[in-house]
Order: structure tokens, then sequence, then C-alpha cells
């Protein structure tokens, strides 16, 4: 599973030919979280209430950078790494 981003403790990644909807897999610690790019929700798992929130925010910010990720893992080629929350 390809890492994108890392910040706060947080690794965002995405597994390649992976279900749909589009979503990236967020893990803090022993917690774990799908997160849908479109709209942006948790989809399933959990997450501690104020790390949610961060996921939430640094995925508005790079929305697009997430689907154009998951488009390339769809296809099988190299996933583009993502700034982290600063």
């Amino acid at each position: 599973m390809p890492r994108i981003s890392e910040f706060l403790g947080l690794v965002i990644s995405m597994f390649y030919n992976d279900h749909v909807p589009p979503h990236f897999h967020a893990v803090y610690g022993q917690y774990e979280a799908i997160v849908g790019i479109d709209p942006i929700r948790v989809l399933n798992g959990q997450l501690p209430r104020r790390v949610q929130s961060l996921v939430i925010e640094w995925a508005a910010l790079y929305q697009n950078e997430l689907r154009e990720d998951w488009e390339l893992a769809r296809a099988k080629q190299p996933l583009k790494r993502i700034p982290p929350l600063e």
C-alpha cells in the first residue's frame, strides 16, 4: 500500500486497484479509517475526533491530487506524493 503523505503521526495510503468508491486509508497508531474522496467523509473505521478533523481538512486541501492518485492507482501507475498538512 503506497504511502502518499505523512503528517502529525498520520500515514495516508492508497491500495492499487482498490474497490470503489474512490478513497484513501488514514492510519494513526492503532486507529484506521477509510475516507472517501468525493464527498470527503469517513466511510469505515474510526479516528480520534481531532485527528479525523485534520484528515478531513487535509483532504479538502488536496482533493484534486487525491482524485489524480486514485486514477493512477487504478491504472497501476506510480502514485504522487501529496504535501502534508502544515
